[in-house]
């Protein structure tokens, strides 16, 4: 009977040992709920991921229809939110990226199972484009509290239930704030900060505006811009106060989060309004870079309430470039170097101090000098996973001596002409040891586990 017994629970045990694997996985898993990450950093903190892809390429583990867009997946709860853009067959093409012509079709936001890939639900609108670059909503979708928060490239603000898809509320940027929609659309991801949901709207003293995030309720609005950017708003603390950083493409501005009241601003009028890349923070220093103007150093001092300027680019130039001329890559900022894909997709290094350059290369990006040359740039540990715009993802060390790559595998295939060549420009997700990627067809999910 003892023999017995114990030959018993040593086979449940062993029984045991697949569910408990499981169990562990998720307990040192995480989630990718928003632009950037959890932290909205770029940081992916997971670990058991593997230090280079096996021969043939990491296993997919499935993939799922879709329509166009720029929007990057986001991954929370079990799911997978993501949207895209239906536009009818017979519908006219655009002649350019540049054509303005109205466009019919219709924005949807798709939920799927993030364990294989089926669609758990959708929610579609009617939404005729008239922007430069058509393909399909720009921003990743927000996913808290059993809500997620979607905004499209007409301005359509949508809270929806993340269990059933069903709409909690809703604004519309051009009817509620008159809204001139900018040349690429409503692209700025949005940002949840405690009860606020705070947009980049438009309109007159609306640039910034702060949402309940259950009611949809406006809580605050401020400034006033010719144009209200691209940049997604970011929460810093510097001198040991939270800021609302926000740039539009006339000034950076610092706001105070709870209430939108105006701390300090300082001047900076960009060419074309191309305020696109998020604002990055190094210590007491805040770092911003656009495709005509540069770079620009702010550095916040103790007593003083506005921050003064460390360095910036003086010229204004696409091609005869200084420091990091970034068009819309997130660029990174790791032990007082700064990392980054310049205006024809030179992946350049900065010394943060100074903004001297160490070193540039173009395999990172299109793999040749290419005007908008784009990658986005994670970091894991202590190496860095770059998703390049051809659908590559490269596993690299990046150091002030230079670009290391270890590994890189082709995920999926870059569909979307608009800029005159074939290029992915989706930021990716990193959740549970898995990467979600996205084209103009299809979302794809490949497993980067270790085991």
């Amino acid at each position: 009977m003892k023999s017995s017994c114990s030959a018993y629970f040593r086979f449940d045990r062993l029984w045991l040992l697949p569910l408990l694997w499981v169990v562990l996985h998720r307990a040192f898993a995480e989630d990718w709920p928003q632009w950037l990450g959890p932290l909205r950093d770029s940081v992916w903190r997971e670990s058991g991921i593997l230090e280079k892809f096996p021969e043939g390429g990491p296993v997919q583990r499935w993939h799922a229809e879709l329509g166009a867009g720029y929007s990057g997946p986001a991954v929370a709860g079990g799911r997978v939110f993501v949207m895209d853009r239906r536009v009818p067959t017979n519908a006219a093409k655009p002649k350019s990226a540049f054509d303005f012509a109205q466009i019919p079709g219709n924005e949807r936001v798709l939920c799927f199972n993030e364990t294989d890939g089926r669609l758990l639900w959708q929610h579609e609108y009617s939404c005729p484009y008239t922007v430069s670059y058509a393909a399909g909503p720009r921003t990743t979708p927000v996913v808290a509290g059993g809500r997620v928060f979607t905004l499209g490239t007409m301005g359509n603000l949508v809270c929806l239930d993340a269990t059933t898809g069903s709409v909690v509320w809703q604004r519309d940027f051009k009817a509620d704030f008159g809204l001139k929609i900018p040349t690429w659309g409503v692209s700025a991801n949005p940002l949840l900060d405690g009860q606020k949901l705070i947009c980049v709207v438009g309109g007159e003293g609306s640039v910034a505006v702060a949402f309940d995030k259950n009611t949809g309720k406006e809580l605050w609005r401020a400034l006033s811009a010719k144009e209200p950017g691209y940049s997604p708003p970011m929460i810093y603390e510097f001198g040991g106060r939270r800021q609302l950083i926000l740039w539009h493409p006339e000034a950076v501005n610092g706001l105070d989060p709870e209430t939108g009241r105006l701390l300090w601003t300082e001047p900076w009028k960009l060419n074309s309004g191309m305020a696109i890349a998020t604002p990055r923070k190094l210590g007491e220093q805040l770092f911003l870079t656009c495709f005509y103007n540069g770079s620009l150093m702010l550095r916040f001092e103790s007593g003083k309430d506005a921050p003064t300027v460390a360095w910036r680019t003086e010229k204004m130039s696409e091609r005869d470039t200084r420091h990091l001329n970034c068009t819309m890559n997130t660029p990174f900022i790791d032990d007082g170097h700064i990392y980054g894909a310049c205006s024809y997709g030179q992946y350049r290094c900065l010394r943060a101090d100074t903004g001297e350059r160490l070193w540039e290369s173009v395999a990172p990006t299109a793999g040749k000098s290419e005007r908008w040359g784009n990658c986005f740039t994670v970091k894991n540990g202590p190496r860095f996973f770059l998703f390049s715009e051809k659908g590559d993802l490269i596993i690299a060390k990046l150091s002030p001596q230079g670009y290391d790559e270890i590994s890189r595998a082709h995920l999926l295939d870059p569909v979307n002409t608009d800029p005159g060549r074939p290029v992915v420009w989706s930021h990716p997700a990193f959740a549970n040891r898995r990467v979600y990627v996205r084209n103009d067809r299809e979302l794809v999910c490949v497993d980067l586990s270790g085991e």
